[in-house]
């Protein structure tokens, strides 16, 4: 059987498809120039803590203030604070932050709807693409606090674990905070998944769930007592790869 002939992307004229296929290999262009510069303008705010939640909050929910709490006491710590860049959870992690010490950083991303940017941010970075923006709030980030939240929060809480269970990034502290909220879905993981062998035991101890804002910051910081901030070369080369 003789192999498919290849369209001839040189050619303007051509078929929708070959069209298509060359937009489709520009587009990796597009993909690298958006990874050369987030890494570029990012890597200044180590050490930093990625903080996730639900974009549908108010600024009268508790949920927000206490997110707003956390912030500025991780910003005045000396950590620099990653959110989404959008409102809820978002805003609260940023303007915590923003009025703290230490940089308040908004990743953004470009939706058909447009998100709104919240105004509380000293390093804004916009992303078109959500793989792009999702490696930067692993790849920078020293710990992942988890806040309230839908599915987005649930993605991001889920794929930090898999990357650390599997070893494609570094061990880092992922902090649920309420556990009212979390209990559930924790117990879940310990009656369903570890029971029925999906996940081991041991990696139940990669997350931890914690209700106060003094509480998240020494947790931090006693995953680190025994060693600086800074990734290891080992671990270098791990981000490398990420």
């Amino acid at each position: 059987m003789s192999k498919p002939k290849l369209p001839d992307l040189s050619d303007p004229g051509g078929s929708d498809e070959a069209r298509l296929s060359a937009r489709e290999s520009w587009r990796m262009f597009e993909i690298m120039a958006e990874f050369v510069e987030a890494t570029e303008r990012l890597a200044p705010i180590r050490p930093a803590v990625s903080i996730f939640g639900s974009a549908r909050i108010q600024p009268d929910s508790a949920y927000y203030m206490l997110t707003e709490a956390i912030a500025r006491k991780l910003s005045d710590a000396g950590f620099s604070v990653l959110s989404g860049g959008g409102p809820g959870v978002m805003e609260a992690a940023n303007k915590g932050a923003f009025f703290g010490k230490s940089p308040s950083v908004g990743l953004n991303i470009q939706l058909p709807h447009e998100q709104r940017a919240n105004p509380f941010q000293d390093i804004s970075q916009t992303f078109r693409h959500f793989f792009a923006r999702k490696v930067m709030f692993v790849k920078f980030a020293s710990a992942y606090v988890v806040m309230p939240g839908g599915f987005g929060t649930l993605d991001e809480l889920m794929e930090a674990l898999t990357l650390v269970q599997t070893g494609k990034t570094r061990r880092i502290p992922i902090i649920l905070v309420k556990s009212a909220f979390w209990g559930g879905l924790v117990d879940w993981f310990r009656d369903t998944l570890v029971r029925e062998g999906m996940i081991d035991a041991v990696d139940m101890g990669l997350i931890q769930v914690i209700d106060e804002p003094d509480q998240v910051v020494e947790a931090i910081f006693r995953h680190y007592e025994s060693r600086g901030f800074q990734p290891s070369a080992q671990e270098r080369e791990i981000l490398l790869n990420l």
